[in-house]
């Protein structure tokens, strides 16, 4: 007897392989970070290289864009290892290397599609490996595990609370041409669950006022969604559903950084003015 197919959820995805994953994903995180915050550097780093591939494969399928991989996954890994002991200072400098490399390695091809090609691959290092390094920014403060661990807790409320509300309630689409599967009502179920998740983190891992923390919350929500429709806008324009295939319900890792990426630039500025690095 054929068992069966499995239904897909409301939200389309394969909602057992998405929490496997996911837990996953979280246990190598935080055994990362409570183990020795240094080897989450190397988590991060390897993070980087995948995501970087992932999206340089992605413009060659959809666009024939052709960036230089080897350029960009040098680079990526000289941003985040140098944004450790040498600061904002270390991932200014690696990135503009990094950028005038990308400048210089593709004019060995000609002039054909020269400024497109450059664009992509300025792009790919600005997108993956200089806003990854943000969170480096924020680890190596004196109290940077509760800073990551706050951009990450209101990351995951976001993602959470956005798909309970959205598979429940969802009702009223946020940007149909782009993402259609977004709902207003995963949006507001994103900001209670963010804003309660910023508000505990700010006030018992760093000290800072509740209310306080409630307002970074919202504001990591709003980042965390513009910033997968921002890969959504990406991946429309390529033509692919996916970045790549290495996570079962997800897509690739880049699928899954995809909120993240802006939203810890936006973390660091947001936590640097609420509770001052000392």
């Amino acid at each position: 007897m054929v068992p069966p197919a499995r239904r897909p959820s409301r939200a389309g995805r394969d909602l057992a392989a998405a929490i496997a994953v996911g837990t996953a994903l979280g246990v190598v995180i935080l055994s990362s970070l409570l183990i020795e915050r240094h080897f989450f550097v190397g988590v991060l780093a390897l993070a980087t290289a995948v995501a970087t591939w992932e999206l340089a494969g992605a413009l060659r399928r959809g666009a024939g864009i052709e960036v230089p991989l080897g350029v960009l996954l040098l680079g990526g890994q000289a941003m985040v290892w140098l944004s450790w002991p040498y600061g904002l200072r270390g991932l200014a400098v690696s990135f503009a290397v990094t950028a005038l490399a990308v400048l210089l390695w593709r004019m060995r091809t000609g002039a054909a599609h020269y400024v497109r090609d450059v664009t992509a691959g300025l792009f790919t290092a600005a997108y993956v490996p200089l806003f990854c390094s943000f969170t480096i920014l924020m680890l190596v403060a004196d109290d940077g595990l509760g800073r990551v661990l706050t951009f990450l807790i209101c990351g995951v409320a976001s993602d959470v609370g956005g798909y309970a509300a959205g598979v429940l309630l969802g009702r009223h689409a946020m940007a149909p041409t782009i993402s259609p599967k977004k709902s207003w009502e995963g949006f507001a179920g994103s900001q209670v669950a963010g804003m309660l998740a910023g508000a505990l983190c700010v006030q018992f891992l760093l000290g800072g006022v509740w209310w306080a923390g409630a307002i970074t919350g919202a504001l990591l929500v709003v980042s965390a969604t513009l910033g997968d429709l921002v890969e959504s806008m990406v991946k429309r324009d390529l033509g692919i559903k996916d970045m790549g295939t290495l996570l079962p319900g997800h897509g690739g890792l880049l699928d899954r950084m995809d909120s993240l990426l802006p939203t810890a630039v936006v973390a660091w500025g947001l936590l640097s003015i609420v509770v001052p690095v000392s």
